[in-house]
């Protein structure tokens, strides 16, 4: 990048207002941990977080509840299973009441928090366990029976239980479990020893107390440049790796959201609602920590699929803001319900993750009566690059930098381009990783001289907005889950019968993208179904191709790379082909685990 030329000004910040301008303040604490117990302090009477389950039952817990048993967990952490500053601990849950007082507890102790797709495959959290070093993993008891197979080839030494119901008022747990364990059929039998969360607990709080430990000891020497949070991202090759996120990177991301959209939260006053998993970098940051700080209530849902099971908490709850992803917003503007009785209290909507189409986005604010604003950002960035000001938000753009970040689009050579002309996107600023987890080859391919490479396609607008142009390379986004097609096209390599196969992505009205896999056979007596049947096997379900064609040979480079480019541009003028998708049976009937998560 010795080329690289600056822009002459920047062009977005005269979209900047008077606090924007004065770029980010110096950040009031040293870690996380910090600007959580200060929180709690501030807010400590009122409502912090509650799970609404779809039929309307639902749990609670304030502030200082949550202060609590986070501070007994990170004491359990410490002393009961004596874990080191810097030990990685894991945790695997759909959106909960028990999400926040483990991952609060894992930052208090001083340690770093893993979050795990609880939808993921044995397989899969076989590697993250294992590239992260994971020793502690705290798991809902709906996919508890995954561990089964792989404990004795992970880290892992000891495992803390939960469940969704957890800390529900009594009568409205046992009635849930009962649902969840005997019609449901949702929690299995597992045969690995672990301790249930409310154990955990006491214990905490028994030693804590008998031996007068002040939890503060434990964050206090902490530091911005500390490692916060391992957040996976799927690679170019397939291979997931950890974004290593610093106190600092969460810290300032937290500050830049709040210097963009600050001005429209009422301290104390807000609730959002939390469908998107928080295991996920953007509800992660965004929902749970910056909506922490205002001390704004968090309604979660477990799984916003189907959609109805969102209607309980918008209706039951004074909703103010709402994050999600396109997919999100344009299945509640196809619902009746929701277009009957649009909730009157929201004051914003923000869209990341996918691209959010102009029709939603028009759809939504004549139907919800307030914005949505989109932004940009990725896991190696905490997540925001870019966010549409809510006073003068661009359809069809991902916004204008946050203060403290500059952004810029470059050629292949590295030079910036000029505005209107597509390019790479690169970035800088307090809230890109520090690297990816003991990758230090990965590391030096995505940062050069303190700019992050994206690798999205964009280009900036003679006003200063950014627009993306092409997603990441050829990633599939699949309700804005990231699917890496060298990932599913490994896995189908796994069949004897297989001679190759390429993996893209097609338009799905539900999900936004599906993943479709063309292959090419060694011998004949392979189904289309046999193969989604055997990716099921090693792959979460959202990674699982929708549809399947078989082809007697793949378009290629002459040194044999196969062109996905080829086969997404044969979508747009395509016949009707013989292909052998999942039935509409096979669809709807889903797993009930996966409902939840």
């Amino acid at each position: 990048m010795s080329k690289t030329a600056s822009y002459d000004t920047a062009p977005w910040a005269r979209h900047y207002t008077a606090t924007m301008a004065a770029g980010l303040p110096a950040l009031n604490h040293a870690s996380v941990a910090g600007m959580l117990t200060e929180a709690a302090s501030q807010y400590r009477h009122q409502t912090a977080f509650t799970t609404c389950m779809p039929n309307g039952m639902y749990g609670s817990l304030s502030f200082a509840q949550t202060e609590d048993m986070s501070n007994a967990f990170a004491v359990y952490l410490r002393e009961s299973l004596s874990v080191k500053p810097g030990t990685r601990v894991a945790v695997q849950m759909p959106n909960c009441l028990s999400y926040p007082v483990a991952a609060f507890a894992v930052l208090k102790a001083g340690c770093i928090l893993v979050n795990v797709n609880p939808l993921y495959t044995p397989a899969e959290m076989e590697h993250q366990f294992n590239d992260s070093g994971a020793e502690v993993l705290v798991i809902m008891d709906m996919f508890a029976d995954k561990l089964d197979a792989i404990m004795d080839r992970t880290p892992i030494k000891h495992v803390v239980m939960t469940s969704v119901s957890q800390w529900f008022p009594p009568v409205v747990r046992r009635v849930l479990n009962l649902v969840l364990k005997y019609w449901n059929k949702a929690i299995p039998v597992h045969h690995v020893s672990c301790t249930p969360m409310d154990q955990a607990l006491e214990t905490g709080r028994r030693l804590r107390d008998n031996r007068g430990i002040r939890v503060r000891d434990y964050w206090e020497p902490l530091t911005r440049d500390t490692i916060a949070l391992l957040q996976y991202t799927g690679g170019t090759t397939g291979v997931s790796k950890g974004a290593a996120l610093t106190h600092g990177n969460l810290l300032a991301n937290i500050q830049q959201i709040d210097t963009m959209a600050g001005a429209h939260m009422a301290d104390g006053q807000e609730c959002v609602l939390t469908a998107l998993p928080l295991y996920h970098i953007f509800a992660f940051t965004v929902n749970l920590l910056a909506f922490y700080q205002h001390g704004a209530h968090n309604v979660m849902v477990p799984s916003p699929r189907p959609i109805q099971n969102c209607q309980r908490a918008i209706e039951n709850f004074p909703i103010s803001w709402i994050s999600g992803v396109n997919t999100l917003y344009n299945a509640l503007l196809n619902e009746e319900w929701f277009n009957l009785y649009p909730p009157g209290t929201l004051k914003a909507a923000l869209a990341g993750g996918t691209a959010l189409h102009r029709a939603v986005a028009k759809r939504w604010q004549q139907t919800a009566g307030c914005p949505i604003a989109e932004g940009y950002g990725l896991t190696e960035t905490s997540p925001t690059l870019c966010f549409n000001p809510l006073d003068n938000a661009r359809p069809d753009s991902i916004g204008i930098p946050v203060p403290g970040t500059q952004i810029r689009i470059v050629d292949e050579q590295g030079d910036c381009v000029a505005p209107g002309e597509r390019g790479e996107i690169i970035a800088r600023g307090p809230q890109v990783m520090a690297g990816y987890w003991q990758r230090p080859e990965e590391t030096a391919k995505s940062l050069k001289e303190g700019w992050f490479y994206t690798g999205d396609v964009a280009y900036m607008d003679p006003e200063g907005y950014f627009h993306i142009v092409d997603r990441k390379k050829d990633m599939v986004l699949v309700s804005g889950f990231n699917v890496y097609p060298n990932e599913v096209e490994d896995c189908i390599a796994l069949l004897d019968q297989v001679q190759e196969s390429a993996v893209i992505g097609v338009p799905d009205d539900k999900t936004g993208e599906a993943v479709r896999a063309y292959v090419v056979l060694r011998e004949e007596g392979l189904s289309g179904m046999d193969i989604r049947q055997h990716c099921k096997r090693y792959l979460a379900a959202y990674k699982v191709p929708q549809s399947v064609e078989f082809r007697p040979d793949l378009p290629k480079t002459p040194v044999g790379k196969v062109l996905r480019k080829e086969l997404r541009a044969q979508l747009t003028q395509e016949k009707p082909v013989a292909m052998s998708p999942g039935s509409n049976k096979d669809r709807a009937n889903k797993d009930n685990k996966e409902k939840v998560a």
